[in-house]
């Protein structure tokens, strides 16, 4: 009686061709993955580390409390002399719970600089007791461990105008790794997917088949997140990224630009409460908001001179999806403008929210513990590639 013959499934193309490009990809950009994963996972809990660390400056004391604040400019005046620093204080940011004090910021940038200490002259916070001008806390932010990981994660410490697509472009082959990385695992039938869900080592002793397990079964559960992460992050570093967004949301590629508005009042004298009276207004228009941040020096980020007041306003504490604008003339402290988060287009809606969905904090502390979880699985997915992929190459060379 003939035996019969049973013939190998042929490895269809597409698989083949997943096998090779995750294999290339991750021996190429294994290590700055692992990098870029390990810093965005241990920056995750930052908000509440350091609101941990810093309570007694974030909090005045309760019997201060119930007084009046002094007025914005004196308080920038004791900073400023406190803190004796060569460049102008950025801004200060209020809060509306009247038990926090107001943070004072620093932040001036060299973008001669090639790497990140060059780069950032000055980040620093200034914790001060609005009621009596006390210094509560002065933080060196350029040197805060989490503001280093932060840094790290985005270009490896290099200059922030082409660190990011040192970054940018192993996320994007990191992406498909991920792609690829579904299609190997996907199972040829029914019987192939019992062992592609769970750990089955109930008879398994070898390390290698452990090992390609856990890079195998933990890497398909952390690819749909982490695919969203990843293009989270290169929505930072890629123009055209944003600008598919922005098409696919609202139908055009640019985000709507800010329309410039005259100041009515150029030519009086500068009120020396202006600041005091944009927050005045501010806390009555947004009293259920979270805090909100007013420009002291005239200039953004980017150094470039605001022609008014602007103040940003956020909704909730450690988040900065919800964000309203207000402008006010910078000289009299009159309203100009209001720009409310629920008037904005979605492309803006998801500009303001980008940030939050990539760290996670968009979806509230249970979606951070899975971000967290899912950022230590992709920490691990180098190590475990490496080490199947090194036992293989060891097992064909004894074959040899």
């Amino acid at each position: 009686m003939r035996k019969k013959i049973h013939h190998k499934k042929k490895t269809s193309a597409t698989k083949k061709w997943s096998a090779k490009l995750h294999l290339w990809f991750g021996l190429s950009v294994g290590i700055i993955v692992f990098i870029v994963s390990l810093t965005g996972t241990l920056y995750v809990f930052k908000d509440e580390v350091q609101n941990s660390l810093r309570k007694k400056a974030i909090y005045v004391k309760q019997e201060d409390s119930g007084k009046k604040p002094l007025s914005i400019t004196i308080l920038r005046e004791k900073v400023s002399l406190e803190a004796n620093e060569k460049y102008p204080i950025n801004s200060v940011e209020v809060s509306l719970d009247k038990n926090k004090s107001y943070r004072f910021l620093y932040y001036e940038k060299n973008k001669k600089g090639w790497n990140y200490f060059q780069e950032v002259l000055i980040n620093k916070q200034v914790y001060v007791n609005q009621y009596t001008g006390e210094i509560l806390g002065i933080y060196n932010e350029k040197y805060d461990f989490f503001n280093i990981l932060k840094y790290i994660h985005w270009g490896l410490l290099l200059n922030s105008d082409w660190g990011k697509y040192v970054v940018g472009i192993p996320t994007v082959l990191f992406i498909i790794m991920l792609i690829t990385g579904i299609i190997l695992w996907w199972p040829k039938n029914k019987k192939a997917r019992k062992g592609r869900f769970w750990f089955s080592w109930e008879n398994v002793k070898t390390w290698k088949r452990k090992n390609y397990d856990l890079h195998n079964i933990l890497g398909f559960y952390a690819s749909f997140i982490a695919i969203l992460i990843s293009i989270t992050g290169t929505y930072f570093a890629y123009p055209y990224v944003k600008n598919a967004f922005n098409l696919a949301l609202s139908g055009a590629s640019e985000l709507p630009k800010e329309k410039e508005i005259k100041s009515p009042d150029s030519l009086i004298a500068k009120n020396e409460m202006v600041f005091d009276l944009a927050a005045l207004q501010t806390e009555k228009l947004y009293a259920g908001s979270s805090s909100f941040r007013i420009s002291l020096n005239g200039k953004n980020k980017k150094g470039k001179e605001f022609k008014n007041l602007p103040v940003t306003i956020y909704g909730q504490d450690g988040r900065f999806s919800e964000r309203n604008l207000l402008v006010f003339d910078k000289y009299s402290g009159k309203l100009l403008a209001n720009k409310p988060h629920h008037q904005l287009n979605n492309a803006e809606k998801y500009a303001n929210a980008n940030y939050d969905i990539h760290t996670g904090s968009y979806f509230g502390i249970v979606g951070k513990i899975i971000w967290f979880i899912t950022g230590l699985i992709c920490t691990s997915l180098p190590v475990t590639g490496f080490l199947v992929w090194w036992g293989k190459r060891k097992k064909q060379g004894k074959k040899i």
